[in-house]
């Protein structure tokens, strides 16, 4: 890598906004009004920009950087490519009190670029054993352009912030709707598309383009609904952001979309709330039914189930400072990818073949996990859909909870929700997908409800 004075010559070379810092006939690999003040160190950037993106954010550009530059921060090509780019706000501007304002969701929208391809040093980054994406790592990249784009509303357009702390609240389904490949460039866009009073929703999509894809939509991989919410950095409490002004009739429609999702948030919260009763209590007892007869005559169990305590998986950790934030916390990205690979791994063993991603179901973000946290992550299969014999579903629970031994308490931190299928070819060789039973009434109740979530 040679010296640090080399190495810093050449980042300042490559990435400085001065022109005559450049190489002959050489382009910065990040090239957009917003990324064009990153290094602030070196750069004495003070604002934060809100000009619209110009050309996208290279997922790869980070990987040939020296990582000393930002030292304690979580590492992950495109973390840092984002983290970087708004990193003025934190290190150069002193946070003020701005007024609110309203903004279209064009002035957030950010793009980043995967060229796997030509990159071959990124694609090694993201390919798992069996020469596929791991979705884990594309997960927290998501994390990570969410809250890149929730700054980035935030800001006031002088590009001074106010002190604000936004953190994930919560994310929506995320359905899979074609495989992404390893070897053929990708694209993630986007943007806020519906703002509360605290609160803001950005989707985001994932594109990727192939010789049979003759339009946009056929282009389009994943869709993912990430809700931030405001914290006001001193007291701790909900504190009001910019609003939205849609200008499009789409951006007009994501935003109605977005509303009655919000809606129907608030209206399950009510629900759950409620004792089962009537039919979903006959739902109930028809669930607890075959979990007697392995809990009392288990040689006479059906073969083709399994109690849910069985599928379990789990993994522990202690939080450490190379995994925080920009706000000194844990990257919730990197939560997201550690639950995606237990759940992997919980969904490997319990199908004995390698299995594939469906979707995201849902994800909450209920407490924040901070340095020096003792983190244990739980899993089990939840329940299978058999239904179609040639697409078997495994839906798998990750629970976080963060354990303190020296006050003896231990609290719920995430729930993580994903739905995995099993290979054609598995299914060919003699695979079976087995069925999950509840052992007790509260996984009874448990399943239900996630069930009923699953069909709203």
């Amino acid at each position: 890598m040679g010296s640090p004075s080399s190495r810093l010559h050449f980042f300042i070379k490559r990435f400085s906004r001065k022109p005559h810092f450049l190489a002959k006939n050489e382009k910065p690999i990040i090239k957009t009004a917003f990324c064009d003040q990153m290094v602030s160190q070196f750069c004495h950037t003070k604002q934060f920009s809100n000009d619209t993106f110009g050309d996208p954010i290279d997922a790869g550009c980070s990987i040939r950087k020296p990582i000393s530059l930002w030292p304690g921060m979580y590492h992950s090509p495109v973390t840092n490519a984002l983290w970087e780019a708004r990193s003025s706000i934190f290190e150069n501007a002193p946070p003020v009190e701005t007024d609110l304002i309203s903004k279209t969701p064009s002035k957030s929208r950010t793009i980043v670029l995967y060229k796997f391809s030509s990159d071959y040093v990124l694609r090694e980054q993201y390919r798992n054993p069996w020469n596929e994406i791991r979705m884990g790592k594309l997960l927290e990249d998501l994390d990570a352009l969410a809250g890149t784009i929730s700054f980035k509303h935030c800001s006031s357009y002088d590009g001074t912030t106010r002190p604000l702390i936004l953190v994930t609240a919560s994310v929506d389904k995320m359905l899979l709707k074609k495989p992404i490949r390893i070897d053929t460039d990708l694209t993630i866009e986007g943007a806020v598309t519906w703002v509360g009073r605290s609160s803001m929703e950005i989707q985001l999509e994932v594109m990727q383009s192939s010789p049979e894809a003759s339009s946009t939509s056929e282009s389009l991989a994943l869709t993912a609904n990430f809700t931030f919410v405001a914290r006001d950095s001193k007291t701790g409490k909900s504190a009001p952001i910019n609003q939205i002004s849609p200008e499009t009739e789409k951006e007009k429609l994501l935003w109605e979309e977005a509303e009655e999702r919000n809606k129907m948030r608030k209206i399950k919260r009510r629900e759950q709330k409620k004792e089962i009763q009537g039919e979903e209590a006959n739902r109930l007892r028809e669930l607890l039914a075959e979990s007697r007869i392995f809990c009392d005559m288990p040689a006479l169990a059906d073969r083709d189930s399994i109690l849910i305590k069985d599928t379990c998986l789990q993994n522990s950790l202690i939080c450490q400072p190379q995994q925080r934030n920009i706000h000194g916390r844990i990257f919730g990205g990197f939560l997201m990818r550690r639950a995606f690979e237990l759940a992997y791994a919980t969904a490997y063993a319990f199908a004995g073949s390698a299995p594939c991603f469906v979707e995201v179901d849902h994800v909450d973000f209920l407490k924040p996990v901070d340095v020096g946290n003792f983190l244990r992550l739980k899993s089990c299969v939840l329940y299978t859909e058999l239904e179609n014999s040639s697409k078997p579903l495994i839906n798998v629970e990750v629970v976080a909870h963060v354990m303190r031994p020296e006050l003896r308490s231990s609290e719920v931190s995430n729930n993580f929700y994903f739905t995995f299928t099993v290979q054609q070819d598995s299914l060919k060789n003699g695979t079976r997908v087995r069925n999950v039973v509840p052992g007790t009434e509260e996984e009874a109740r448990h399943v239900i409800e996630r069930m009923d979530a699953e069909k709203s």
